[in-house]
């Protein structure tokens, strides 16, 4: 097939300029899973400089593990992809930047708007020494590329399902890759909007980018210079152009050509028959020469990471009304049923009720669990897509897990004041000086943070939204059971005990038993104070510090589980 040659459209600057003529081989790459489950099946094939190829087969054919393979997301089990004769995965760094990789979901925040979006993922992804005038002319460039110069001030939400997966090919195109992978790109859309997509991948094969895709669609491959047809199991049936393919299966439409490959039990047999055919031999040879992608690019550091993130994170709060107010919100109707269900006067000597100042204590400091646990839930799990591909791109895990902290902490602190004013206010609480409820907050203060870390753990543990919403009762009703209020810690039984220890809302309530000096409260009531006393033994004893230092032992250790789970999520993908 001879190639013609393209030029590129873009405006480019010199931080920018990298080699984009990119000739993929891959040879005798292979897939397994355990078992011995073949996903890829000893494939060789080469994609040539700025040609737009389709991978197609049916279901379990292997095409999504193909483009994952070529696209340095899933190293092979056997055989190698080389970009211009050099091997991908020995290489992986030096490649990303010239890599544009659009899974199925979408990898952009809905919120904001799609050019604040393009302008946080310049931010990331650009390099460090790129100067503002540069990044916001790459965020031009991708929006005027993909026609959507006009919708860059509307939310992401309020754009169409072909917007939205040209605004995902946008966030690529902003480094100027020399390769496009995009996983079912036209999955879901209507014909008109799936056929105005793929002449804007047209457009870019013509500019000189090198564009993969799968894809179910007949009508998508007509526009394409290559297809590579999959047979079960991963066996290479065919790759070539796409006239050729009709002729290759002697097939009058490509329908015809799907079933030819549907049955199961030629699968190895289409592999072994394009292995001998001449298209075969003429296909994998050649080289397309040049330098290989440029590797003096210097990646944005932690800190500035983290920055660019905290920042992005504010924003999607701020342009999401409803969830600030659910945030918000929430903990106010969760201190006013407090307000309610506690008696005045509890804490007063003269009238004190040993059990009802426990009991306030115990859901003061389940109150602050319960707001940092649920504030943690849903931060990561709802855009694992975007985390994953960003994480391909350079994304550091620890400026991401800490943004997540920096904009979410400072509501915490508030909500913890708020509960102690309000409650205080409504003598719910004893009259104490401003030195002992300072040091009230900041013990519900590390026990909402100790919680919050404990629902991002959770949120990078599930897979989506609905497993966390499960995941909360079960870590709510423990930190009940075993926060020694209900039963207390000496009346425990030897595990309980040991599970107690482990439970951050213990901690917290017997910080606040010693701040507001339950031992003295109990013990002045001659009716229960000796038999409570007995039962609590020493838990309102010593110092808050220990206390202090336990809950934030928790969060460490939370956080570093936080961020060991989501490497190895990266990993595994």
């Amino acid at each position: 097939m001879q190639m013609l040659t393209r030029t590129r459209k873009f405006t480019t600057t010199p931080q920018h300029e990298i080699n984009r003529a990119m000739r993929i081989d891959v040879v005798g790459v292979s897939r397994e899973v355990r078992g011995g489950t073949k996903l890829l099946n000893h494939v060789t094939l080469s994609v040539l400089p700025g040609e737009l190829v389709a991978i197609v087969g049916g279901s379990g054919a292997g095409k999504t593990t193909l483009l994952n393979t070529m696209a340095g997301v899933t190293a092979p089990t056997s055989g190698h992809v080389l970009y211009n004769d050099r091997d991908l995965y020995e290489n992986l760094d030096e490649f990303r930047s010239n890599l544009g990789y659009v899974p199925q979901d979408d990898i952009i925040h809905r919120d904001l708007p799609l050019a604040m979006t393009l302008r946080y993922a310049a931010r990331l992804r650009l390099p460090s020494n790129t100067t503002a005038q540069e990044r916001e002319l790459a965020v031009q460039d991708a929006l005027d590329v993909l026609g959507l110069g006009e919708r860059a001030n509307l939310p992401v939400k309020k754009l169409s399902g072909g917007q939205r997966k040209r605004a995902s090919i946008a966030v690529e195109l902003l480094t100027r890759p020399g390769v496009f992978f995009l996983d079912e790109p036209t999955s879901g859309l209507d014909p008109a909007t799936s056929n105005e997509l793929m002449k804007a991948l047209r457009r870019l094969a013509d500019s000189g980018s090198t564009v993969v895709l799968t894809t179910h669609s007949i009508q998508d491959l007509r526009v394409c210079d290559r297809l590579i047809f999959l047979a079960r199991d991963g066996n290479l049936a065919f790759s070539g152009p796409p006239e050729l393919a009709l002729e290759y299966f002697e097939a009058s439409s490509f329908d015809e050509i799907y079933e030819c490959l549907a049955n199961e039990h030629r699968a190895e047999e289409w592999g072994n028959r394009f292995r001998v055919s001449e298209l075969y031999t003429n296909g994998q040879h050649g080289s397309a020469g040049g330098p290989h992608a440029g590797a003096n690019r210097q990646p944005t550091g932690s800190f500035a990471q983290w920055l660019v993130l905290t920042r992005r994170n504010f924003d999607i709060l701020w342009r999401s009304p409803l969830t600030l107010a659910i945030l918000v919100g929430s903990p106010l109707m969760v201190i006013a049923m407090f307000a309610v269900l506690f008696k005045g006067g509890a804490f007063e000597r003269e009238s004190v009720n040993p059990s009802a100042a426990i009991m306030i204590m115990f859901w003061v400091a389940f109150g602050a669990f319960f707001f940092g646990l649920t504030y943690g839930l849903l931060q990561i799990c709802t855009e694992f897509p975007i985390f994953f591909r960003e994480r391909l791109v350079n994304l550091r895990i620890l400026p991401y897990v800490g943004s997540k902290v920096a904009v979410l902490a400072p509501l915490l602190v508030l909500v913890c004041i708020l509960m102690i004013g309000i409650l205080r206010a409504f003598d719910r609480l004893p009259p104490l000086g401003l030195e002992t409820y300072a040091e009230m907050t900041f013990t519900l203060v590390l026990s909402a943070y100790a919680a919050l870390t404990l629902g991002l753990l959770t949120s990078a543990l599930v897979s989506n939204t609905e497993q966390a919403m499960v995941a909360m009762p079960m870590l709510c009703f423990p930190q009940c059971l075993f926060a020694g209020a209900i039963v207390p810690v000496p009346t425990m039984a030897f595990l309980g005990k040991a599970l107690s220890a482990l439970m951050s809302g213990r901690w917290s309530f017997q910080s606040l038993g010693r701040s507001v000096g339950l031992n003295d409260l109990i013990g002045g009531n001659p009716h229960s104070g000796e038999s409570l006393l007995a039962q609590y033994g020493d838990s309102f004893s010593g110092s808050v510090v220990e206390s202090w230092l336990i809950m934030g032992a928790f969060m460490v250790a939370f956080t570093a589980a936080t961020c060991f789970i989501l490497q190895r999520k990266s990993l595994a993908r």
